[in-house]
């Protein structure tokens, strides 16, 4: 057979192929719409018939068991009470059916009904949209208390209000978090790493870090060397493109407090990827030092105070408890308070 011919065929195939999985990614939306609309149904006929005999207390519960016996029997196990009591949940958190959203599924909603508060909840169903998360990313993020986490932001301007910025509204200090959650890492609390050790558990969990670091971000590669001209070497620990902003994000690894003279040092890092590195038409490159521990007095009086382009946050290898998110954002508001104060006397 010619090399032409098999050409041919290869394209053929292509084209084949890809008209099998077009279709199939129809079946598939349609399929999950109209089960999401079923459940949403069926919560609303079981809420209806329940508040039709809202004067009998124990009916409620009667017609929950009496209709998934009957369900299961004829439709299978995925009709079972508790699944049953689901749908009557998907109703009452989502009562407008034209709400729905086909990018997510079931298991997506049963995940954002366990969220309690309405913004948060909203917040999250944007942000699995907008950065195509899978049902395993959205339980994470929620189990890592990421909304909780944004409002602790430094930067309460660039906070995300409606899921996910937009392209154009989207800057720099947004898509920074203060602090990261390196739960991921598996590291058992008060266990010390070393820099390289850490950068080594971020690589092999590079999948996990992407997904804290947020949207639109790609690996460039580690211990990423930039030379001078006269042949000093320099190794940035992290090196990572987002195609979002359309620009670079250095990160250095410090296992320690954060001095002036990392962010010094982060300082000329990006000086040299701007001339060395970033190409026509990238956004100016962003630099960010991942610390333990970070000094207000350090932070306020160095590059750190003003710049755009040059970020310093926590991180901590495991999760923080609601107590402690609430404690922190109280004394983030305290302190915001107290620099107020000092700034007008």
């Amino acid at each position: 057979m010619s090399e032409e011919l098999m050409q041919n065929i290869d394209g053929l195939y292509i084209r084949v192929k890809n008209i099998i999985e077009t279709a199939r990614g129809r079946v598939y939306h349609t399929a999950n719409i109209e089960m999401l609309n079923s459940y949403w149904d069926i919560g609303r006929e079981i809420i209806e018939e329940e508040q039709n005999g809202k004067e009998r207390a124990e009916y409620g519960k009667y017609i929950i068991k009496n209709l998934s016996e009957r369900l299961t029997k004829e439709y299978g196990q995925g009709y079972i009470e508790q699944n049953l009591r689901n749908m009557r949940q998907f109703y009452r958190i989502f009562p407008k059916r034209n709400a729905l959203r086909s990018e997510l599924s079931w298991t997506h909603y049963r995940t954002l009904m366990r969220v309690e508060n309405e913004q948060a909840r909203q917040f999250y169903m944007e942000e699995a949209i907008a950065a195509n998360w899978g049902t395993r990313e959205l339980e994470r993020q929620k189990n890592a208390l990421y909304y909780e986490r944004l409002l602790m932001s430094k930067n309460k301007k660039g906070m995300i209000k409606e899921g996910r910025a937009t392209e154009e509204k989207m800057q720099a200090d947004h898509i920074i978090k203060d602090p990261f959650v390196l739960e991921f890492l598996q590291v058992k609390q008060g266990e010390n790493l070393s820099e390289k050790e850490l950068e080594t558990a971020l690589i092999n969990k590079l999948q996990q870090f992407l997904l804290e670091l947020g949207n639109g971000f790609a690996f460039v590669g580690r211990q990423h060397r930039i030379t001078t001209e006269t042949g000093m070497h320099f190794y940035i620990d992290l090196v990572f493109y987002n195609y979002i902003l359309k620009c670079f994000l250095l990160i250095d690894l410090k296992t320690a407090k954060l001095t002036h003279q990392d962010i010094g040092q982060m300082d000329m890092y990006v000086r040299m990827f701007e001339d060395m590195r970033k190409q026509k038409g990238d956004n100016p490159t962003i630099g960010l030092i991942l610390c333990t521990e970070k000094d207000r007095t350090v932070v306020k009086y160095s590059v750190l105070n003003e710049s755009k382009q040059i970020f310093a946050s926590k991180y901590q290898t495991y999760l923080p408890t609601e107590k402690q998110l609430e404690q922190e954002i109280q004394r983030e508001k305290e302190q915001i308070e107290l620099e107020k104060k000092l700034s007008e006397e």
